[in-house]
């Protein structure tokens, strides 16, 4: 069986980036995304929804993530999307629920997913999550 040599070459080039690609994430290399204060949650949040001005925040404990609420009774959401924080608006669609010291975020948007974060008092998120209309 021969082979030409250019699909021969691309295999090999696909092998190799394939090779290098796994290593980095065995490693975990790569920038890790975190909000280190509530400083920086604000800064994301008016990144993810212009003009959000939070006057709650929960701020996950490693992290990767936070809660906002703002004087309308919106619930922010951001949470990790490469190396830039994503934020959704929590509607009356999304479900949350506290799993061990865990509050776990459903939003209902199948693309934005779901969030853990560990914060302080998290079932009275759960609450406020639950009485969104």
């Amino acid at each position: 069986m021969d082979l030409p040599p250019a699909l021969l070459q691309f295999l090999g080039s696909l092998v190799a980036i394939l090779a290098l690609a796994g290593l980095a994430w065995w490693m975990k290399l790569g920038p890790q995304t975190s909000l280190a204060s509530e400083d920086e949650a604000r800064y994301a949040a008016n990144e993810a929804v212009d003009g959000f001005s939070a006057t709650e925040i929960a701020l996950d404990q490693k992290g990767r993530g936070a809660l906002l609420g703002d004087a309308h009774g919106r619930i922010l959401l951001l949470r990790p999307h490469g190396t830039h924080f994503a934020g959704r608006i929590l509607t009356g669609e999304a479900k949350a629920w506290v799993d061990g010291t865990t509050l776990v975020i459903d939003t209902a948007e199948r693309r934005y997913g779901s969030a853990r974060l560990t914060i302080a008092d998290p079932q009275a998120w759960v609450k406020r999550i639950e009485a969104i209309v």
